[in-house]
């Protein structure tokens, strides 16, 4: 599939976390590195590229981190950024368009009337322009457009920091003010599941991500040491069960798994997210008025850091004595090279380097 989107990207080496080639949109070819971390989580992927294609693509840097974070796989990445720079590359030619009189007086006439003080920004070459806008929760938002020569006959492209996509209905005697009003639709429709995210994060400790913006869908909170539950809310249902992994300790963990299964049914849509999990776990969360967030990111006994390639320790050892906690790609490394370790297809069987408990570590090495 890969080779079919990316017939020039290739594989660099066996276990699929690095790709290096050239990326085609218009015809042009342009050179492009993909560094994987060794668990081929996308959203840790590290993208190297030339001056020219950086340069093209400086304005959509928010966007393409926003797609590394969703898509599944580098398959539908790789076609989500041959799209993006397909927009670009047709922006970047019309930037040095001579655009008409027409185009400037149409869009200051445009400006004007929505009102400067819902105008955030408007580069020197007015191709650009950040619309802001407050939600009925005092949130603040922007919109940032850009603006092609056709302007008002064809639609600006807009980017947004939202969890769903923001699809702007058009007609050539529409204008900025239609964008704006649109705009604070859309604000509003993801009301409720901006209040579910914004009480977890003032109420409890979220471990990932560390600085979620509008557009995250999925929580890392702390349930106790070495435990936590991620959660993936569906930003149209946020009042709806989300999905949940715990991460931690088989003996910890387990019970959990157990209450969620056991308590399902009890889950009420009339009242918040956070207080339908403690329900259904039976569980306070650690509050932020009390515990630091120091109590919760203890670092990998490997490698005694908290964050391997952005992403913290995420294997416990076992043993309710010991619950040493490590990075998968640490362990798995230092399980490999104990010859008393085995491995049997994708499972390492061998010992905490703290404990010696017996510890099964299942590899995340696959090809994509």
């Amino acid at each position: 599939a890969l080779l079919r989107q990316c017939p020039l990207l290739l594989p660099q080496n066996r276990e699929g976390t690095a790709y290096e080639g050239f990326v085609s949109a218009q015809g042009r070819d342009f050179h492009i590195r993909l560094l994987l971390p060794k668990d081929l989580q996308l959203r840790n992927t590290r993208i190297e590229c030339g001056w020219h294609l950086r340069k093209i693509l400086h304005g959509y840097r928010h966007i393409l981190k926003q797609r590394l974070h969703s898509c599944p796989d580098l398959v539908s990445f790789m076609v989500e950024l041959k799209t993006i720079l397909e927009i670009a590359l047709k922006n970047t030619q019309e930037l040095h368009l001579p655009r008409p009189p027409e185009y400037y007086s149409c869009l200051v006439r445009d400006l004007e009337t929505l009102g400067w003080d819902k105008v955030a920004y408007v580069d020197t070459g007015l191709t650009t322009v950040k619309l802001k806008a407050e939600d009925s929760r005092g949130r603040q938002h922007l919109v940032t457009l850009k603006l092609n020569a056709k302007y008002p006959a064809e639609p600006p492209d807009c980017l947004v920091d939202f969890p769903v996509q923001f699809a702007v209905s058009w007609m050539p005697q529409n204008s900025l003010t239609d964008i704006h009003s649109q705009f604070l639709a859309a604000l509003e429709s993801l009301k409720e599941f901006w209040d579910a995210m914004d009480e977890i994060d003032g109420k409890t400790w979220v471990l990932e991500p560390e600085n979620p913006t509008r557009s995250a869908t999925t929580r890392r909170i702390a349930i106790g040491n070495n435990v936590s539950v991620s959660i993936e809310v569906d930003p149209r249902h946020p009042n709806m069960l989300p999905e949940c992994y715990f991460l931690g300790a088989d003996h910890v963990v387990n019970p959990l798994r157990t209450k969620l299964n056991n308590n399902m049914h009890l889950w009420d849509p009339e009242i918040g997210l956070l207080q339908n999990l403690k329900d259904l776990l039976e569980i306070d969360f650690p509050s932020r008025a009390v515990l630091e967030k120091t109590d919760f990111t203890k670092d990998c006994g490997i490698c005694y850091a908290y964050r391997l390639d952005g992403a913290p320790p995420n294997q416990v050892c076992d043993d309710p004595r010991c619950g040493q906690p490590f990075h998968q790609a640490c362990l798995h490394e230092w399980l490999q090279g104990l010859p008393s370790s085995r491995q049997s297809f994708n499972v390492i069987f061998g010992e905490c380097p703290y404990c010696s408990k017996p510890l099964t570590l299942k590899s995340a090495m696959k090809k994509p």
